[in-house]
C-alpha cells in the first residue's frame, strides 16, 4: 500500500510541476490543483491509515488519529477557495491582455 501511495504522490507532483512550468494560465491552475491534491494525499497518508479501529476514543485500545483528517478537510476547503480566486484572476488577465499567456505577451515566433 505504501508503494501505491508513493507512486501516486510522485505522479501527482510531477504532473503538477510540469503543468506549472507551462506558459498558459489554465495549465498553471491545473498544476496548482494537482500539487494541492498531492499534499492532501501526503497529509492523509501520514495519519497511518488503519482498518478496523474505532474513530473516537472509546471501547477499543487503538483508535484512529483525527488530526490528519481534519488537516485534509481544512486543506480541501482552502484549496477550493484559492482555486476559485486564481481562476477569476486568470479570467481577468485574459480579459485585459487578450491572451492567456502568463506574462501577458505572446511568445515570439
Amino acid at each position: 500500500m505504501e508503494a501505491i501511495f508513493a507512486a501516486t504522490l510522485g505522479i501527482l507532483t510531477a504532473s503538477g510541476v510540469y503543468l506549472l512550468l507551462r506558459a498558459r494560465t489554465f495549465p498553471v491552475v491545473l498544476g496548482l490543483t494537482l500539487i494541492s491534491y498531492a499534499v492532501n494525499l501526503f497529509l492523509f497518508a501520514m495519519g497511518r491509515l488503519q482498518s478496523g479501529v474505532v474513530t473516537v476514543i472509546g471501547q477499543g485500545i487503538e483508535y484512529a488519529d483525527p488530526l490528519p483528517q481534519a488537516l485534509v478537510l481544512t486543506a480541501i476547503v482552502i484549496g477550493f477557495a484559492m482555486t476559485a480566486f486564481v481562476v477569476v484572476l486568470a479570467l481577468r488577465s485574459v480579459g485585459e491582455t487578450q491572451t492567456d499567456h502568463v506574462d501577458g505577451q505572446e511568445p515570439a515566433q
